[in-house]
């Protein structure tokens, strides 16, 4: 199985997120503490974020690769100097049958939505994944790049917000239709780069709100007035497959619910 991240914030540098705690999504790609343990997360990986300078923040920049996340120097070396206080990151498992290659990598993207999936579409490598590209709007379809089955299941989701849907409705509906026909395990992320909204069906899920780390460019010695202050009181929000260190302020969300992060509030309800 996949892993997801989704994180609301102040701006911080992505290595903060990414490859410094000490279970980080770099160290659950190979390993991981909670659910399927002993299978690695080697299938490629992705980061999806917002910034505000750069169109408003309206639409996500993307990086993914189907190299694995601990073998991806490349990344590694620019995440210093990315800041972004609006993330979404997974690395992948492949489910059986499904190449490795960089379009099946997520997070997803359309438009100024990101999406990624923890999970698997019981049936789709047959008449199932037929039917449900079936199902897609013409827009939709065409706008799918690989034979994942997680991008099919976004353009399902894109279907749903088209129409005018809110985000966490529309991730239910998806589920709910997904449920009608088949089986598997349906832990969905979607961002809309001010909205993160997250659903735990099936596998794990953790949620975290904390203080922010203090900003390193705002209190090195090279800081400057373009470094905007920010509160005293700024809090982090996470959203992930697992916990990436041990603070006990992490907490799991239960089956079948529904996580909704803002800048301001973290939410938790039932589905």
């Amino acid at each position: 199985m996949c892993r997801i991240l989704g994180a609301v914030g102040p701006p911080r540098p992505l290595d903060q997120l990414l490859y410094e705690p000490p279970c980080s999504l770099e160290h659950q790609a190979h390993a991981p503490r909670f659910q399927d343990l002993g299978r690695i997360n080697a299938d490629g990986w992705g980061v999806a974020w917002y910034d505000p300078l750069v169109d408003g923040g309206h639409r996500p920049a993307r990086y993914r690769t189907a190299t694995p996340m601990w073998a991806d120097q490349r990344f590694r070396d620019i995440a210093p100097f990315i800041r972004s206080g609006h993330v979404v990151a997974a690395v992948r498992n492949a489910s059986p049958g499904s190449p490795v290659e960089e379009s099946g990598s997520s997070p997803f993207i359309a438009g100024r939505h990101a999406f990624t999936h923890n999970g698997f579409v019981s049936g789709f490598r047959g008449r199932l994944g037929v039917e449900l590209r079936t199902g897609l709007s013409a827009a939709r379809a065409e706008g799918i790049l690989g034979a994942a089955d997680s991008e099919v299941v976004f353009a399902m989701v894109l279907d749903q917000l088209d129409l005018g849907v809110p985000m966490a409705e529309a991730l239910v509906a998806v589920i709910d239709r997904l449920h009608e026909v088949t089986d598997g395990k349906f832990n969905f992320l979607l961002s809309d780069g001010h909205t993160l909204v997250a659903t735990r069906e099936g596998n794990s899920l953790f949620t975290l709100e904390r203080p922010a780390r203090p900003d390193p460019a705002a209190t090195s010695p090279a800081a400057t007035d373009a470094v905007d202050p920010e509160p005293a009181d700024a809090v982090q929000r996470i959203v992930a497959s697992e916990p990436h260190d041990d603070d006990p302020a992490w907490c799991e969300v239960p089956d079948h619910a529904v996580v909704t992060v803002t800048a301001t509030d973290l939410t938790v309800h039932p589905r």
